[in-house]
C-alpha cells in the first residue's frame, strides 16, 4: 500500500493572480485543500518539497499527511498545474479525505514474470493497453502499483481486468465491461512467416485447380 508522506503547509488568508506570483517568488507554491464537507483552505507549499514529491512520479496517488498550524489533515493531489515552459508545479489542489472515504485513483500497473511466459519466450511482444488502471479505493489503502502475472501467457492472449487480482476493498472504477489491460501480440517476423505460408498454399491450391482443368480438357480433345 501506498505509504503516507508528511508535508508542511503555510496558511494564507489571500486568493489570486498576485498573490500567487508573490508567492512563487518566494519559494512557495500555493495550494488549495477542499473537501469533506468543509470550508477549503488555502495554503502554500514549500516549491522545493512539491518538487521533491512530484519528480517521484507517484505523486498524483499519494496520500499525504497535511500539517497546517500545527494540525494535520490526511489529502490527496487531486490537480497540478504546471509552468507551460518550465514544466515546474505552479498550483496544487488537494482533497481532504474523511475517516472510511473511497476515491478513484489511477494506480501504476506492474507487469511480473515474463520469463514464465511461453509466448514472450517465443519472441511475443508484450502490448500494454493499460499502463494506469482507474481503480475505487479506500482512502486508507490505496496501493501503489498492481500486478500482472504474465505466467503462463502466450501470443494471441488478452488480459483482462478481471484476471488481475486486486487488493481487498480495491475495485475497478470502471464497471460497464471487463476492459483489456495488455496483450501479447506475434513478433513482426512469425507474422511474416504466417502469411508467406498461407500464400504458398493458396499458390499450391491454384496450381492443383490448373493441372485438373488441363488433364480434362486434354481427354476431351483425345476422345
Amino acid at each position: 500500500m501506498a505509504d503516507n508522506t508528511q508535508l508542511t503547509a503555510q496558511a494564507r488568508d489571500r486568493a489570486g493572480k498576485g498573490v500567487a506570483r508573490a508567492l512563487r517568488r518566494e519559494g512557495r507554491v500555493p495550494a488549495v485543500v477542499y473537501g469533506d464537507k468543509k470550508s477549503p483552505d488555502l495554503i502554500s507549499l514549500s516549491h522545493n518539497e512539491v518538487t521533491k514529491l512530484w519528480n517521484r512520479g507517484t505523486f498524483m496517488s499519494s496520500l499525504l499527511d497535511l500539517e497546517v498550524d500545527g494540525k494535520t489533515q490526511r489529502v490527496i493531489p487531486r490537480d497540478v498545474q504546471l509552468d507551460p515552459v518550465k514544466d515546474f508545479v505552479t498550483h496544487v489542489d488537494f482533497l481532504r479525505l474523511g475517516k472510511g472515504a473511497t476515491i478513484a485513483v489511477e494506480v501504476p500497473v506492474n507487469f511480473v514474470n515474463d520469463e514464465e511466459s511461453p509466448g514472450i519466450k517465443r519472441g511475443g511482444i508484450l502490448n500494454i493497453v493499460r499502463h494506469e488502471v482507474e481503480l475505487n479505493c479506500p482512502a486508507e489503502s490505496i496501493p501503489e502499483s498492481i500486478e500482472v502475472d504474465l505466467t503462463g501467457t502466450d501470443i494471441g492472449d488478452s488480459i483482462h481486468i478481471s484476471a488481475i487480482t486486486l487488493p481487498d476493498g480495491v475495485t475497478p472504477a470502471i464497471t460497464d465491461r471487463d476492459f483489456t489491460v495488455a496483450t501479447i501480440a506475434a513478433p513482426a517476423a512469425l507474422v511474416s512467416d504466417e502469411q508467406a505460408a498461407e500464400e504458398g498454399e493458396e499458390g499450391e491450391d491454384g496450381d492443383a485447380a490448373a493441372e485438373g482443368e488441363g488433364g480434362e480438357g486434354g481427354e476431351n480433345s483425345e476422345g
